[in-house]
C-alpha cells in the first residue's frame, strides 16, 4: 500500500517552502492553484501531454488526482505532493456555488476521499504528500480545513492518515510538529522522528519515511 502524508499548516508557514529539497525528478507536482513556488527551482517544470515531460500537473479536479497518483509509480516516481489539497474541494464548491442542493457537499467529500484511497492503493514505496490549511473549530482544536460541517459529518479527513505533521515557525525558524499537543491531529508512528520539533524539510522526512518502513529504493539525495 502506498503511504499518505498529511502535512498542516497556516499560509506563509512553510508548507510549500518545505519542498525545496526534493528532488524533482523523483516526483510530481500536484499545483490546483497555479501558484509559483516560494524558492527558486529549475526543476518543476509545467507537463507537456504532447510531448510526455515535465512533473508538475495543474489540476484541481479530484479524478485527476487520483489518475496522477496511479500514474506516477508506472513513471517510476517516488513521491507525488498536493499543494494545496483543500483548494481540490474549495474550488469545487465555488464552481457550484449557485446550486442549491447539500449533495454538492457530500459528492466534494466523496472527491477528496477518492484521493486519499487512491495514495492508501498506491503501490508500497510511493509517498504522497497532502499541503493543507488549518481552521479552528469551535471548540478549540485545529483541524484541515474543509468544506462545511455536513461534509466534516461525512469524512474525517485526518483519520485516513498515520503521519500527520504541522507547520511552526519560532523566532523565525521553520519547523515541522512531530506529535500532537492534544488541541490539533498531529501524529506520527512511534520510533519514526526523535523530537517533537523536526526541520521543516520535506525531502528529510522523506528519508526518514522510507527507512522506518525499509523502503531500500529511496528518492535521490
Amino acid at each position: 500500500m502506498g503511504i499518505p502524508v498529511l502535512i498542516l499548516g497556516d499560509s506563509g508557514s512553510g508548507k510549500s517552502a518545505s519542498m525545496m529539497h526534493l528532488n524533482p525528478d523523483d516526483g510530481f507536482l500536484i499545483n490546483p492553484e497555479n501558484k509559483r513556488l516560494p524558492f527558486k527551482s529549475k526543476g518543476w517544470q509545467a507537463r507537456d501531454f504532447i510531448a510526455k515531460t515535465g512533473n508538475v500537473f495543474h489540476t484541481d479536479l479530484a479524478s485527476d488526482l487520483v489518475m496522477i497518483i496511479k500514474h506516477a509509480w508506472r513513471a517510476g516516481r517516488k513521491f507525488v505532493v498536493i499543494d494545496d489539497f483543500q483548494y481540490v474541494m474549495g474550488n469545487s464548491f465555488m464552481r457550484r456555488r449557485s446550486e442549491k442542493s447539500f449533495e454538492k457537499f457530500t459528492e466534494i467529500g466523496g472527491g477528496a476521499w477518492d484521493v486519499v484511497k487512491a495514495a492508501q492503493a498506491a503501490e508500497d514505496d510511493l509517498i504522497v504528500y497532502f499541503l493543507a490549511h488549518t481552521e479552528e473549530t469551535p471548540a478549540g482544536r485545529i483541524k484541515m480545513k474543509t468544506i462545511g460541517k455536513m461534509l466534516d459529518e461525512k469524512i474525517t479527513v485526518e483519520g485516513m492518515f498515520t503521519i500527520a505533521l504541522r507547520t511552526s515557525v519560532t523566532d523565525g525558524r521553520y519547523q515541522f510538529t512531530t506529535q500532537s499537543d492534544g488541541t490539533d491531529p498531529v501524529k506520527s508512528p512511534i520510533g519514526l522522528f526523535d523530537s517533537f520539533q523536526i526541520d521543516n524539510d520535506l525531502n528529510a522526512v522523506d528519508a526518514a519515511i522510507r527507512d522506518y518502513y525499509e523502503l531500500n529504493n529511496g528518492v535521490t539525495a
